[in-house]
């Protein structure tokens, strides 16, 4: 079992605000090792209409607090009205397969009798990840016969010969305080090609007494078993309540579909500052000789993205 000596390393970036794209937030952060002395993290942040996009920045390997570039643009444009990214796209996981990166997304709409519904689309980059198109108009894991209500935050990793999807699937809402709250856990699905996906309907890791939501697996092969590190909150309240504000928990599988609960809060909410308040959306990396692991802060990622690390032993 990884033991729970996480160091953390501070706030690595907060949006400007200086375009009508990035006026707020810079969540989800989703990493990719470009090369071995440099990491593009893209992020989502949200328009003066509080709409995601998608952005990145780049850092140094070795620094994370280092940044070497910001670009000044979304990389994916909101979906045509209508259609199921048409409100906001937020990033939630890149693999590199075949020469070709394939970055995941979350994409928003809005509801009449809910607030929102979001699903998973797929965008491709063949030119190193600065720019991606999108390969569907629509999602490749969404609304079905086995998710009814929405799909949200996914991890793909290869497991032996196929790959694997860890994805939010919402299992209904709740009228709590006059508002509609959503409920969810973390199911799994599979692939041959990442592409198309099968919906096994098992679950990762299911809600506990008190809990609403479970979200943003990041998953690492740890050798003789696999680590999943994810968001977790508490049914109500959860926005301005720290006690029941997203924290980070840990699971442990031997095989990839059986997990194990080893730890519900994996770094403490400190004193104060920008992450005093909450912790959320774990994306966790291994360098080599580092564990890397950067989350969101306070208010969903209002105040920033930053990191901890753990020395590799």
């Amino acid at each position: 079992m990884m033991k729970n000596n996480w160091i953390k390393k501070g706030c690595i970036y907060k949006v400007d605000g200086s375009q009508l794209w990035n006026k707020t937030h810079s969540q989800v952060p989703v990493v990719d090792i470009i090369s071995s002395n440099r990491l593009r993290i893209y992020y989502a942040t949200r328009d003066e209409d509080g709409r995601s996009g998608t952005s990145f920045i780049e850092v140094n390997s070795e620094n994370p607090q280092q940044i070497e570039y910001v670009h000044d643009r979304m990389i994916l444009e909101l979906g045509k009205t209508g259609t199921f990214d048409d409100s906001g796209i937020m990033p939630t996981c890149i693999i590199n397969k075949d020469g070709i990166k394939y970055l995941y997304y979350i994409g928003w709409t809005t509801r009449r009798t809910v607030p929102f519904s979001n699903s998973i689309g797929l965008a491709i980059s063949k030119d190193g990840g600065k720019t991606f198109s999108k390969m569907f108009n629509g999602p490749i894991i969404g609304q079905g016969p086995m998710e009814p209500y929405f799909t949200g935050t996914c991890e793909v990793i290869k497991l032996n010969s196929q790959y694997v999807a860890y994805y939010l699937s919402c299992i209904g809402w709740k009228k709590i305080n006059s508002k509609f709250e959503p409920f969810y856990d973390l199911k799994i699905a599979s692939s041959e090609n990442a592409i198309d996906w099968t919906l096994t309907g098992k679950i990762a890791i299911s809600l506990e007494d008190n809990e609403g939501g479970i979200a943003s697996a990041s998953v690492l092969n740890l050798g003789d078993y696999y680590g999943m590190w994810y968001s977790v909150r508490g049914a109500s309240d959860y926005r301005n309540n720290m006690e029941n504000s997203y924290k980070i928990g840990y699971a442990e599988s031997l095989d990839g579909f059986n997990w194990e609960r080893k730890k519900s809060n994996v770094i403490p909410l400190s004193d104060n500052g920008w992450d005093s308040k909450m912790i959320a959306y774990p994306n966790v990396i291994s360098t080599g000789s580092k564990f890397y692991l950067f989350y969101n802060g306070n208010g969903f990622g209002e105040t920033g993205f930053g990191y901890a690390e753990k020395i590799i032993t």
